[in-house]
């Protein structure tokens, strides 16, 4: 019995011990195997420079040459870009105002003087019938210079005629030279007022009807100006017409006088009254302003062009308001005239295009229409073609030598 409950004992611990080994066994195949511990590798710092013999013994290369090992690149030098300078526009240099129509009087003969010579052609005849007078009065009709100033002209002309008797050719052209200064009235102030106040400078202002060359005068005078010494201010007030405050601008940056604008279509009124501002804040002598090229049937434009005066004078009075009118529209001008002089109180007339197809009949008209005197001339497209007005240089244009 005793045997037995050993041998019993003896097979369950033999059990016990295979049951531990096949357990053992499958916990090491589940587990990773475990990779041996390696040796870290330590990078030594390195080595000190040595010099004399040690040197050789611890270098690790062998010595490079300057050429192999090469040269440091040496910082970029900066590029300094220079801007181009860009020098100021040379400006004009107006021709002297004294004496300009002197200087063009060959211009203004050559297209007027057949006035002249056909009234001392017909005053150089023989008998001086009624014929020959009509045949004068038509001359001067024809030349624009009017109804009433001809009836007047002949009339003198007739009894000077009787009282002389002989009439040599010296002393037909000193009489006619007389008779039509006497038309053209010598004693008008022809003078272009720009003197303005202590604080204000001299404002002009002019007008006229598209086409008449309104622009162009405004830029002239201001050349007739700077070549007198003064600083200009243009205001381009003239804001309906396409490109007019360019034009304006142009001329001014060819004698360095300063332009003031607006956008297109903007209020005259306010361009105008900005203009002369600037003007006083500039100490400007003069401030010149373009309006706009108003037709003489449009009453409400005519309108416009008054209120451009009423708000100028806000600053002061104006010195001048000039009237440009085109010669060669002849008595059509007069009507112009009329309109513009009703509107504001014209103090001058420039006349434009008189070395054309205009008759020079015409200064004498206008005058006479407006009772303000012709201020100045236009004898061609040049810059320096706008000539104060010389009755006796006139006059010996038209007659000729």
């Amino acid at each position: 019995m005793e045997f037995v409950i050993l041998a019993v004992v003896i097979a369950l611990v033999a059990v016990g011990a295979i049951s531990g080994l096949v357990v053992s066994s499958r916990k090491k195949k589940q587990l990773p195997p475990t990779a041996p511990p390696s040796t870290p590798t330590i990078t030594a710092p390195p080595a000190e420079p040595q010099v004399g013999e040690d040197a050789a013994e611890t270098a690790q290369e062998p010595r490079r040459t300057i050429e192999e090992v090469g040269l440091p690149e040496a910082p970029a030098t900066p590029v300094v870009i220079e801007e181009p300078v860009v020098e100021a526009p040379a400006l004009d240099v107006p021709e002297p105002t004294a004496g300009r129509l002197v200087r063009l009087r060959a211009r203004l003969a050559r297209s007027q003087n057949s006035l002249g010579k056909g009234l001392l052609t017909l005053l150089s005849r023989e008998h001086l019938d009624e014929d020959t007078w009509e045949e004068i009065e038509d001359t001067l009709l024809t030349a624009d210079v009017g109804v009433a100033p001809t009836q007047e002209l002949v009339d003198r002309l007739r009894e000077r005629v009787k009282v002389l008797g002989t009439r040599t050719p010296d002393e037909l052209r000193t009489l006619l030279r007389e008779e039509l200064l006497t038309l053209l009235n010598p004693d008008f102030d022809r003078e272009v007022r720009t003197e303005g106040g202590e604080t204000v400078p001299g404002v002009v202002m002019v007008v006229g009807v598209n086409g008449t060359g309104k622009t162009t005068t405004t830029g002239k005078l201001a050349r007739v100006l700077v070549a007198d010494g003064k600083s200009v201010v243009l205001g381009a007030a003239d804001t309906f017409r396409a490109a007019a405050a360019d034009q304006l601008q142009t001329w001014g940056e060819r004698v360095g006088a300063r332009t003031v604008r607006g956008p297109e279509g903007g209020d005259p009124a306010s361009i105008a009254f900005d203009a002369v501002k600037e003007g006083i804040a500039e100490g400007a002598d003069v401030v010149l302003i373009d309006t706009a090229g108003r037709l003489h049937t449009k009453t409400g434009l005519m309108d416009e062009l008054g209120k451009v005066k009423r708000v100028v004078e806000k600053h002061g009075p104006l010195d001048e308001i000039l009237l440009v009118l085109d010669a060669t529209t002849g008595q059509n001008g007069l009507v112009q005239a009329r309109v513009f002089a009703e509107v504001v109180d014209v103090t001058g007339i420039v006349l434009t295009k008189l070395d054309g197809t205009a008759k020079g009949g015409i200064v004498i008209a206008v005058q006479r229409e407006l009772g303000v005197p012709v201020k100045l001339v236009g004898l061609g497209e040049g810059a320096d073609d706008l000539a104060p007005f010389e009755p006796e240089a006139f006059v010996d244009a038209l007659i000729g030598d």
